[in-house]
């Protein structure tokens, strides 16, 4: 070792050295943070997973900002109450079809169901009878409705947009749609 490189030794205290590396890593690893800072900020820009809660309905958010965004003061422990028939199963029957929303698609409502259906022109919801009461709101154009009462006599109406209907319990009774558009309905059970 020459004199030079033993001098430089000599200078170097512990001390010197410890200042010297501290301030080198503490460089390094600001670039280095400064680095994974971006790599960070590209992969959150691209991976939604801690943002973004999939995919969206914009129109049933905008109905309900609450579910997207809930207040602070909800805990949760309050159910859902509405369930839209657009998100019910459709039924296709050769004369129309039927979405429904019960218990199993809405758990509050323990005591109601909902059914919405369309009858084309001669469509026919055959006879038929249910352990609740029926009411119906049409929706849209006419239909036929035919019941039996408890004393065996017969009724018919036709009902148009805007009429409702009942049903009391286990009464049978039967729907059409009439020309020239058949009809859609809401009907809820209770």
């Amino acid at each position: 070792m020459n004199s030079n490189a033993k001098e430089a030794i000599n200078r170097l205290s512990r001390r010197s050295f410890l200042a010297s590396s501290t301030a080198l890593a503490t460089t390094v690893g600001a670039l280095s943070a400064s680095s994974l800072g971006d790599q960070a900020n590209t992969h959150a820009a691209t991976d939604k997973s801690k943002s973004d809660p999939g995919p969206t309905n914009a129109a049933l958010e905008e109905q309900n900002p609450s579910s997207a965004v809930p207040p602070v003061t909800d805990a949760g422990s309050v159910p859902v109450f509405k369930y839209p028939f657009s998100l019910a199963h459709k039924r296709l029957y050769e004369g129309g079809w039927s979405r429904e929303v019960t218990v199993r698609e809405l758990p509050v409502s323990k005591s109601i169901a909902g059914v919405n259906m369309r009858l084309p022109a001669g469509g026919l919801r055959e006879l038929h009878w249910h352990a609740a009461a029926e009411w119906a709101f049409m929706l849209y154009g006419s239909a036929r409705i035919t019941a039996i009462d408890v004393n065996g006599k017969s009724f018919v109406a036709d009902v148009n947009e805007g009429d409702l209907w009942y049903f009391p319990t286990a009464i049978p009774h039967s729907i059409q749609g009439l020309a020239p558009e058949g009809a859609e309905f809401f009907t809820g059970l209770r």
